[in-house]
């Protein structure tokens, strides 16, 4: 395998990640690993004590170590921050999928559309009429752009990537493989014997620095757009509903389910199955744990859990509380079994 064979100096590590080096600048290193992985060509970080002492378990090639580390009997990376420095690493040694320049011969793409000169065009992509592909985009095989759709330069879509219709993506935006933007929204009318389809005919309008996760859906709005802002980051299987808005550098963990016309607030933190209830607002700077489900708005900055959701402090009580039910519930029995007694039992001045 070609990742088997890469191979970087530590040395020359050090130097692009800005680091101090205590070790042999010559020593090669192959590949990151986990703390407590042996590979004498592996490169790991310890943060912390913790990481540290499973890290010097193992036989591993060089370790990134916070600045004040005491001297090791083995190759280290001194770093003010090795978690970022690991992250750099990990940048240094990512491989992107290959794709060869311009546009694939099996590639169908509309006379109508506008593809730059320096996007990369993968194997059987469909590229539909009045579609725009920026400079530098790259499409990866399988991947569809329905008709009217932009997308940004920079911007990369991964295999089997779908934009339904009328998808705008900004800039440098990633969408990983299988995500679909723009299926129609949840729309329905009773009809007093039927389910009638309501159309759906807005956007999905994604900001710049966007990421969106494996096989995750956002939903065409049924008029104007469903919004994503600059900067947000959504994990795999999260579904956005139709007219949804999100506002500036939140994360979704995975399985977070977001009901139609919710309002999200900028730097928000959803942790995984966490859900919104339609039409519900959600403050800036909020922070829901998984599986919190918030059916009103909730607007004060802070951690919430539960469900509904609740301060974290309540929260954290009533599922405590929980646990004690069947004790409290037996309690109660005994008490109401004594009262009844008690009631049955003649009094003295009877």
């Amino acid at each position: 395998m070609d990742q088997a064979v890469r191979s970087w100096q530590l040395g020359a590590l050090a130097e692009m990640i800005k680091g101090t080096l205590d070790g042999p600048a010559d020593r090669e290193i192959h590949r990151p690993v986990p703390a407590g992985m042996s590979d004498p060509h592996g490169i790991t970080f310890a943060g912390d004590t913790s990481y540290l002492s499973k890290a010097l378990e193992a036989e591993v090639g060089a370790i990134i170590v916070p600045m004040e580390t005491p001297t090791l009997n083995c190759p280290v990376i001194r770093h003010p921050n090795p978690r970022q420095a690991f992250g750099m690493v990990l940048g240094i040694m990512d491989r992107p999928l290959p794709l060869a320049k311009g546009i694939h011969p099996t590639a169908v793409i509309s006379p109508s559309a506008v593809v730059d000169p320096t996007a990369r065009i993968g194997a059987y992509v469909v590229i539909e009429e009045g579609s725009v592909v920026g400079p530098g985009a790259v499409i990866h095989p399988h991947c569809y752009v329905g008709d009217q759709c932009k997308i940004g330069s920079q911007t990369i879509l991964y295999p089997r990537v779908t934009l339904v219709q009328d998808v705008v993506v900004g800039d440098r935006c990633i969408l990983h493989a299988g995500c679909v933007l723009g299926a129609d929204g949840f729309g329905f009318a009773w009809t007093g014997t039927h389910r009638a389809k309501i159309p759906q005919v807005g956007q999905v309008i994604l900001e710049d620095d966007v990421e969106i996760g494996a096989n995750t859906c956002i939903d065409r709005a049924t008029c104007g757009a469903t919004l994503i802002r600059k900067g947000t980051k959504l994990d795999n299987l999260v579904q956005i509903g139709h007219n949804a808005s999100i506002g500036e550098h939140t994360v979704m963990a995975a399985h977070v389910g977001i009901s139609g016309s919710s309002e999200i607030g900028s730097r928000v933190v959803m942790g995984g199955q966490a859900a919104l209830s339609d039409h519900v607002k959600v403050g800036d700077d909020v922070v829901l744990g998984g599986r919190t489900g918030v059916v009103s708005d909730v607007t004060e900055p802070g951690q919430y859990a539960g469900l509904p959701a609740m301060p974290i402090a309540h929260a954290m009580r009533s599922m405590a509380l929980q646990a004690r039910l069947p004790e409290m519930y037996q309690r109660l029995r005994a008490l109401e079994r004594e009262l009844a007694s008690l009631k049955a039992t003649p009094s003295e001045s009877e």
